[in-house]
Formats: C-alpha cells, sequence, structure tokens
C-alpha cells in the first residue's frame, strides 16, 4: 500500500530507471499530481468515517432522550389518571383535597404537553425527533461517501505503483494503465466530494 509519505521514495527511484529524460520527469510530475490526489482523498476519507461516528453517536443519544422523555411522559399520564380516578372515587373527599388532586393533574398534563413539544428549549419529543432526523441525514451521508474514498485511494495507489514499474520495466502500455486507474481514481474522488451517484443501499 502506497502512503502519500512513501512519494519521495518513488521519485528516486525515477532517477534510477534507464527511461529517457523527458519520460522520467512526466511521470515524476504524473506521481506528484497524484499524491496530491490522493493526500486530498486521504483527507475525505478520514473525515467521512468521522462524521459518520460522530453523526452515529449523536442519532443514538438523541433517540435515548427521546425515549426517556416518552418514559416519563407516560409516568406522569399514569400518575394523573390514577389521581383522576381516585376523586372520582371517592364521595366524602374535602374539598381541599379535591383541589390539591385537580392541580396536581392540571401541573401533570402541563409537563405532558412539555415533554410532548418544547420549542423554547428545543428538548421536546417533536423537536428531538427532527433533530434525529437530520444527524441521521449527515450520518447516512458520510456514509455512502466513505467507500468510494476507499474505492478511489486504492486505484490512486495503484496508479502510483504502475507508473513507477512502467520506467522500471520500460513498458509504455503499462504507464497507460496507470493513467487508466488515476482517471478512474479521480472521478471516484470527485465522486466521493459531491456524490453524484450513490452505491444502491
Amino acid at each position: 500500500m502506497v502512503e502519500a509519505a512513501d512519494i519521495p521514495d518513488k521519485l528516486d527511484e525515477l532517477e534510477e530507471s534507464s527511461a529517457d529524460s523527458k519520460t522520467r520527469q512526466w511521470v515524476a510530475i504524473f506521481i506528484s499530481a497524484l499524491a496530491v490526489v490522493l493526500a486530498i482523498c486521504s483527507m475525505g476519507g478520514g473525515n467521512s468515517t468521522k462524521d459518520m461516528m460522530n453523526a452515529n453517536i449523536a442519532v443514538n443519544d438523541t433517540y435515548a432522550f427521546y425515549q426517556a422523555k416518552n418514559i416519563r411522559q407516560n409516568e406522569l399520564r399514569l400518575a394523573a389518571d390514577q389521581l383522576n380516578a381516585l376523586k372520582g372515587s371517592s364521595l366524602w373527599m374535602p374539598i381541599e383535597t379535591g383541589r390539591w388532586v385537580d392541580e396536581r393533574v392540571q401541573a401533570y398534563n402541563a409537563q405532558i404537553e412539555k415533554y410532548e413539544s418544547d420549542p423554547k428549549s428545543g428538548e421536546g419529543k417533536t423537536e428531538l425527533l427532527v433533530k434525529a432526523k437530520e444527524f441521521e441525514k449527515v450520518r447516512d451521508h458520510a456514509a455512502a461517501q466513505d467507500p468510494f474514498f476507499d474505492y478511489a485511494e486504492a486505484l490512486i495507489q495503484i496508479a502510483i505503483v504502475l507508473a513507477s514499474a512502467s520506467l522500471v520495466g520500460g513498458r509504455r502500455w503499462v504507464l497507460y494503465l496507470a493513467y487508466v486507474f488515476a482517471g478512474i481514481g479521480l472521478v471516484l474522488t470527485l465522486n466521493a466530494f459531491f456524490l453524484f451517484v450513490a452505491l444502491p443501499a
């Protein structure tokens, strides 16, 4: 596997090859250009992996927070129902106690509504679902980019090796093959960044 740091060694090998000077110069420029593309592709691949992991953590945390709100909401509903049932079944409940029950039920219902939607804090269930969907989009986009970066890196590394081998072996067709791999790698790198085409899920 060729890394961007290995490129100077490859260029040194070109100096010792038997190819003519113009060909050596062209291949050196070609390999240097591929090294730049490889570095950009590696950076993009690393970033997409980080984005995917961070977004996945955010998705899990947001859904866990949503579930906690949902559980608490159900507990308050049950508590309000129990108080209403207690008040309804008690014929001799003192007025003060009845008022207290009504206040508690009203407070529980207000909190239930706040758990459902709280635009001010952005932490109601409705808002949390929207956040989770946004994080899912980020995660899915990064996941769609990742394989293209991997394929592009592999093809560019192969192109670098083939370009070096074309001088050592003196075979022109090997250099042409390097051009093909480099071209496909460049297209895949561009597609990884801009995602013109995505692999089927």
